[in-house]
């Protein structure tokens, strides 16, 4: 068949290139201008996607903010895995989503939204507690704004907002107070047909900040581990609940919950209606069938099941300066069109990110400072590290970086999940 790969940055090159393996024509189109040379080499490129959409057979979109086109394309016909108005909205407008989950009866945290900074303050001094920043809207994707407080007052919050007031004003644009709780953070995915989820579902503990042990700047996402199940009480108290608001929206693609769940229940924080970077790379891992298939059954409609390995999958980043921040000058002087380099011949588990091949070497391009995904699997969370970190000791990346405590988190996440009845 015939794929068209529609990418805001670039990322689902791995995606594509899996795709083309997989024996399929494959061409993708990067929006963003900066990312423009990731793939070359990789997969064929196109300067303009409307000009092919005659040619493909399906069109995949990797990010929010196309939903409305999906729509117009389903309506003349085509076959689309992406978003639709309703699910673009879900992840973007954080108070439609908990208005949303309110509807359907899911358990939520307390949250205000707010226009000015000076108004947050106020409530936060009038209503004394510990609280997260969440930026809403199209800010939501500098992940380095989200700030979790840790004092009980909000002391900490009322500083960073006066700093985000200093720094950004005007442009930082709304954003939510949400009440901060403890537990753990575990998110549930699944792909969805038109009419119903695809089983099995997805669990996935993510590993946000920048340097081991949760230290320094969120990063949106350092690694993750997961599995794949078709049964879980996460899932059923979420997600699930939404199947039938999902198939009036005719949403064919992917959709994931992030969570905080303890011993008093299980509370939504946000959703991802897209793709999950680099959740999905991870998920395909752990797929059996063919991930072409998958995509094009969801996005045709088909009632289907895919068979997904047992045990667990685990994924890391290695990126170079100056990721997570954006500076052209800094990645130009550090990272541009530095080589991927391999000590043994290419094993799998190695996936190309922001990268181009020229004369078959693998070169860093773009601006992010993502380099490759390197990833594991294994029956249990030890066996799965200890796949992905000798796979990553093979990699050599001039100035690369990487956390080394991916996984870690479940050896006492699992426990108190247990003890929740929620695995």
């Amino acid at each position: 068949m015939k794929f068209l790969v529609v990418s805001r940055w670039g990322d689902s090159l791995d995606i594509a290139n899996t795709i083309k393996n997989e024996g399929h024509e494959v061409k993708m189109f990067i929006q963003d201008k900066e990312s423009s040379e990731v793939g070359f080499g990789f997969v064929k490129k196109t300067l303009n996607w409307e000009r092919q959409i005659d040619w493909a057979d399906i069109i995949i979109f990797d990010y929010t903010g196309y939903g409305k086109i999906c729509e117009e394309l389903r309506a003349k016909g085509k076959i689309v895995f992406g978003g639709s108005v309703f699910t673009d909205d879900l992840e973007l407008d954080r108070n439609l989503g908990q208005e949303v989950l309110k509807k359907h009866k899911i358990k939520i945290l307390p949250s205000k939204e707010f226009f000015t900074f000076k108004d947050a303050i106020e409530y936060v001094e009038k209503n004394p507690d510990s609280y997260v920043i969440k930026p809403c809207g199209e800010t939501q994707d500098y992940k380095q704004l989200l700030y979790v407080g840790s004092d009980d007052a909000g002391l900490d919050v009322i500083r960073m907002l006066k700093a985000y007031e200093k720094t950004w004003g005007e442009k930082f644009g709304n954003f939510q107070l949400q009440r901060k709780v403890k537990g753990v953070e575990i998110s549930v995915a699944a792909f969805f047909n038109g009419n119903k989820f695809i089983y099995p579902v997805n669990v996935t503990f993510e590993h946000k900040k920048l340097f081991p042990n949760e230290l320094g700047v969120s990063t949106g996402e350092m690694g993750t581990t997961m599995f794949w199940t078709k049964d879980s009480p996460l899932f059923e108290n979420t997600l699930k609940k939404l199947e039938g608001t999902l198939a009036k929206h005719n949403f064919r693609g992917h959709i994931d919950i992030n969570c905080i769940v303890n011993g008093n229940g299980i509370y939504p924080l946000e959703f991802t209606s897209r793709f999950g970077f680099p959740q999905v790379f991870i998920q395909r891992i752990g797929i059996l069938d063919k991930f072409s298939e998958v995509i094009y059954k969801t996005a045709a409609g088909i009632d289907f099941e895919f068979r997904a390995k047992k045990g667990f999958q685990i994924g890391a980043y290695i990126v170079v300066p100056p990721f997570p921040f954006t500076d052209k000058k800094s990645f130009n002087l550090f990272s541009k069109d530095a080589p991927v380099i391999f000590k043994k011949p290419m094993p799998e588990g190695v996936h190309p990110m922001h990268l181009k091949k020229v004369n078959h070497e693998w070169l860093i391009t773009g601006g992010t400072g993502i380099a490759v995904l390197v990833t594991g699997t294994g029956i249990t969370m030890k066996e799965t590290q200890k796949m992905m970190y000798n796979r990553i000791s093979n990699v050599i990346v001039n100035n690369g970086y990487y956390r080394n405590d991916i996984g870690n988190r479940w050896y006492e996440d699992s426990d108190k999940l247990w003890s929740w009845g929620l695995l």
